[in-house]
């Protein structure tokens, strides 16, 4: 199984018990055809950092940083697109309704997979930079330019989430330097992640092991 299905699938496990039926559809159909870069970086960093790391102790944590991810980016466009905003019938009321639950089920569910991990704090902090940049970009006078950076923060800190879990799966912190090298990728990406079957550059984990490596012999420099 490569990282990208097995991403999805852990994040889709993690929700197998979420009722009602319809509820559970609506959070399954997200994942399915979601952009699963984040929970993939979360496997590649493990990976690269031990080459030995048993993917299955991983798994949950990638899953976490996948649903923390999906559940704010929804709640992103739920904000800009304000659902009840446009022509209203029950029917779309109703969708409006399920998919504002949808989010607040992916991120708490997500944080319930990184609650007892070296993730948690880094989670939270997610979380708590997304509502200050929406405040922000909801404030009059933010220009267009603006209000484009402050959404593209989520991709960032998203895969900044994503080496934190990683790497304190086996066992230590991210260095500075990765944490720098997961903003650029987010850079590369410029607020749109790859579509379903691609994630990250195949060069992704050599530099991640390169980085680690510089990271723990410079103290002997």
């Amino acid at each position: 199984m490569d990282d990208v299905a097995r991403a999805r699938d852990a994040a889709r496990e993690a929700l197998a018990d979420v009722e009602p039926d319809r509820l559970h559809e609506t959070l399954d159909d997200r994942l399915v055809d979601a952009a699963v870069t984040p929970g993939v970086l979360a496997l590649v960093t493990a990976r690269a950092l031990d080459t030995d790391v048993s993917l299955d102790a991983v798994v949950d944590r990638a899953a976490g940083v996948q649903l923390v991810y999906e559940g704010l980016r929804l709640t992103r466009r739920l904000a800009h697109e304000e659902p009840w905003a446009t022509t209203r019938t029950r029917r779309t009321d109703i969708d409006a309704d399920m998919d504002v639950l949808a989010a607040d089920v992916l991120v708490s569910r997500g944080f319930s997979l990184l609650a007892h991990t070296g993730a948690a704090a880094a989670a939270v902090e997610v979380v708590r930079a997304f509502g200050r940049d929406q405040t922000r970009r909801d404030r009059e006078g933010t220009n267009p330019a603006e209000a484009a950076g402050l959404d593209r923060n989520l991709e960032v800190d998203a895969l900044e989430l994503a080496v934190v879990a990683g790497t304190t799966a086996v066992g230590g912190d991210p260095p500075s330097e990765l944490l720098e090298y997961a903003r650029e990728l987010a850079t590369d990406y410029d607020g749109e992640f790859p579509p379903p079957g691609r994630a990250l550059p195949e060069a992704t984990a050599d530099h991640i092991a390169d980085i680690s490596e510089r990271a723990v012999s410079a103290p002997d420099r």
